[in-house]
C-alpha cells in the first residue's frame, strides 16, 4: 500500500512539473552597452533622443536591446517558447513546463526565473472569464446633432485648450489596446490618415504590423482622442499623431498580455512617444493561479506596474483606465495601481460617480483613481463610422489622455510628473479625495493657467531642490537642480529630533516614509551651496 501511495505522489509531482507554465527569465548582461549609450541613434530614434534631452531623462543601459544571441539560445531549449522580450527588465517572457523553465537556470546567462504562478499548483479546471469589454460593447443611442461629444469635453474644460489652439499638434500618442478594425474606412479618422498622423502600427500578439483584428474596442477608444467629423464629433486630441499597438488578446486572459504591454511601451519609448493611453487592466486570468490579489496591487509588484514605472522614469506620461470592477473585485487592477500612471475613473454626464468604476485606495494607501472623466454613456465612433454611446472607464481614459496631451503641448518642456500633478491639483476634490472619485474631475483651464507659470518657476528649479507630492502618503520624490547629482537628506520632527538621514542620487531620488507617524516634518536637502529646507505633511 505504501508503494502505491509513493507511486501516486511521484505521478502527481511529475504532472505538476510537466504542466505548461509561464515565467519571466532574467538575463545576466547586455552587449555593447557603453558603445550604444555613446551612440544613442544606434538604439533610439532621433525623436526619442530629443524628448529625453528636453525632459532631462538619461539614456542608460535599459535603452540597450536585449542580447539577441541569448534569445536565440532560449528559443532552442527543449519545450521553451519565447513570447516576448524586455530591454528595460533585461528579460524574456517564456512558457514551458516547470522543469523545462527551471532548467534554463543552467544557462550561464540566466540569472533568475520568476514564475507567473508563484505557487506552481496543479492547473484547476478552466473557469470561463467574463468578457472584460462586455460593458463597453453595450451600445446606447444618441441624437446625431452638432457637438455629440461636447459634454465629455466641456466637463473637463478641454474645449478651452482647443480654443487656445492646442489640439495635440506635434504631440505623439501611443494607444495600446485589443485591435483597431476598419481604421482606414471610418470618416472620423480620415484627417489623421490623410495628414500622415498615423505614424505606425504593430500587433505584439501576432508579431505583425497589421493591427485590425476582430475586436472593436481599440477603434472606439481611439475615436475619443483622434476622431474628427465636421459638425458631428470631435475627439480630445484631434491633431495629435498616433501609434497603434495591439497588446491584448480579447479571446483569452493570460499574464503574457502584460509582457506584450511592456514590450509595446518599450517600442513607444524608442519612437519618441509622449503620451500612452491604456484602456486595459489585469487582475483575474483564465488560470486562476495567476490572479493578482489585492495585496499584489501596491504599484510595484505586478509585471504591468513595473513596466509602467519604467515608462514613467523614461519620461512618458501614461494614462490608464481604472477598470469596471466597481461591483465585483471593487479595486483598480494593474497597471492602474502603478506609481507612474495617471489612473482615470468614470462619471456620468452630470459628473456623478458611475457605479461600475473601480475604486481605491491601493493596498499601500495611495489615492486611486487619480482623476475622473465621463465614462457612462460616453460618445464614441464605432467600427461602422456611426456616432453612438458606450460605457466604461475604457472611454474616460482616452477622453482624459487627449486633454492631457493638449495641455502638455502648451508647455512640452514640462516634465511628465509636473503635468500629472498639475492635472491632479486642478481637480474638483483635490483637497478631499475619495475612494470612488480620487481627486475628482480636472479643470483644464485651471491646469493651463498653472502650467504657464512653470517658465517663472524654471529658473528656481534649475538652482534649487523641489519635493513632490506634498502632502506625502508613503513616498516623495526630490527633483535635483542642474549640475547636482547627489545630496544628503535630513528629516526632523517639529521638535527638532532627527528622524532619518540618508544619501540620494539624481537617478534614485525617491524617499520612503512608510512607518513614520502622520504629522508635520522638516526636510533638509544638503549639497553644498544647493541646499533647501521644506515642510512636509505625512498623511
Amino acid at each position: 500500500m505504501k508503494k502505491i501511495i509513493l507511486i501516486v505522489m511521484i505521478l502527481i509531482a511529475y504532472s505538476v512539473r510537466s504542466q505548461t507554465q509561464e515565467a519571466l527569465v532574467f538575463l545576466a548582461d547586455k552587449e555593447n552597452v557603453a558603445a550604444s549609450i555613446a551612440d544613442p541613434i544606434s538604439i533610439l530614434t532621433q525623436d526619442a533622443i530629443d524628448r529625453k534631452q528636453m525632459h532631462d531623462v538619461a539614456i542608460d543601459e535599459r535603452d540597450v536591446p536585449v542580447t539577441e544571441s541569448y534569445i536565440t539560445t532560449l528559443k532552442s531549449q527543449p519545450g521553451i517558447t519565447v513570447h516576448s522580450k524586455s530591454k528595460w527588465m533585461n528579460a524574456a517572457y517564456v512558457s514551458g513546463s516547470q522543469a523545462q523553465i527551471e532548467n534554463l537556470l543552467n544557462l550561464a546567462f540566466v540569472t533568475e526565473v520568476e514564475f507567473m504562478d508563484p505557487d506552481l499548483n496543479l492547473f484547476p479546471e478552466p473557469i470561463p472569464v467574463p468578457d472584460k469589454f462586455e460593458l463597453e460593447n453595450m451600445q446606447g443611442r444618441v441624437v446625431y446633432d452638432y457637438g455629440a461629444a461636447a459634454n465629455q469635453i466641456e466637463m473637463l474644460a478641454g474645449d478651452f485648450l482647443h480654443e487656445q489652439d492646442f489640439s495635440g499638434e506635434g504631440m505623439v500618442i501611443a494607444v495600446l489596446d485589443s485591435g483597431f478594425p476598419n481604421i482606414g474606412g471610418i470618416p472620423a479618422f480620415a484627417d489623421m490618415i490623410s495628414e500622415n498622423r498615423l505614424l505606425g502600427t504593430f500587433d505584439f500578439v501576432l508579431d505583425q504590423t497589421t493591427i485590425g483584428g476582430s475586436h472593436t474596442h481599440g477603434t472606439k477608444v481611439l475615436s475619443d482622442m483622434a476622431g474628427f467629423m465636421e459638425g458631428q464629433f470631435v475627439g480630445t486630441a484631434p491633431k495629435a499623431s498616433y501609434y497603434l499597438f495591439r497588446t491584448e488578446d480579447a479571446g483569452s486572459e493570460k499574464p503574457v498580455e502584460e509582457a506584450y504591454w511592456l514590450e509595446a511601451l518599450e517600442r513607444a519609448d524608442s519612437l519618441g512617444v509622449d503620451v500612452v493611453n491604456t484602456s486595459l487592466g489585469y487582475q483575474d486570468f483564465d488560470n486562476s493561479n495567476y490572479d493578482h490579489s489585492y495585496s499584489d496591487l501596491d504599484g510595484q509588484t505586478t509585471l504591468g506596474a513595473r513596466a509602467a514605472n519604467h515608462a514613467f522614469e523614461k519620461g512618458m506620461l501614461l494614462v490608464t483606465s481604472a477598470g469596471n470592477d466597481g461591483g465585483g473585485f471593487t479595486f483598480v487592477a494593474t497597471p492602474a495601481d502603478a506609481f507612474g500612471v495617471l489612473t482615470v475613473g468614470a462619471v456620468d454626464s452630470s459628473g456623478n460617480y458611475a457605479s461600475f468604476s473601480s475604486i481605491g485606495p491601493t493596498v499601500d494607501g495611495r489615492v486611486k483613481p487619480d482623476i475622473m472623466a465621463q465614462g457612462a454613456s460616453a460618445v464614441v465612433v464605432d467600427t461602422n463610422g456611426n456616432i453612438t454611446t458606450n460605457s466604461g472607464t475604457s472611454f474616460s481614459s482616452p477622453i482624459m489622455a487627449g486633454a492631457v496631451t493638449c495641455l502638455w503641448q502648451s508647455r512640452p518642456e514640462a516634465r511628465n510628473y509636473q503635468v500629472m500633478q498639475i492635472v491632479r491639483e486642478s481637480a474638483s476634490l483635490f483637497n478631499n479625495p475619495t475612494a470612488e472619485m480620487g481627486y475628482g474631475i480636472p479643470n483644464f483651464e485651471d491646469a493651463y493657467n498653472a502650467i504657464q507659470i512653470l517658465g517663472i518657476q524654471q529658473a528656481f528649479l534649475d538652482s534649487n531642490f523641489a519635493i513632490y507630492p506634498n502632502p506625502v502618503i508613503d513616498t516623495f520624490i526630490i527633483s535635483f537642480p542642474k549640475e547636482v547629482n547627489s545630496a544628503e537628506i535630513y528629516i526632523y520632527s517639529v521638535s527638532g529630533k532627527l528622524i532619518r538621514k540618508t544619501v540620494i542620487h539624481r537617478e534614485d531620488n525617491m524617499i520612503e516614509l512608510a512607518g513614520i507617524a502622520p504629522g508635520l516634518y522638516m526636510v533638509t536637502v544638503w549639497a553644498g551651496e544647493a541646499t533647501n529646507t521644506f515642510k512636509i505633511i505625512k498623511q
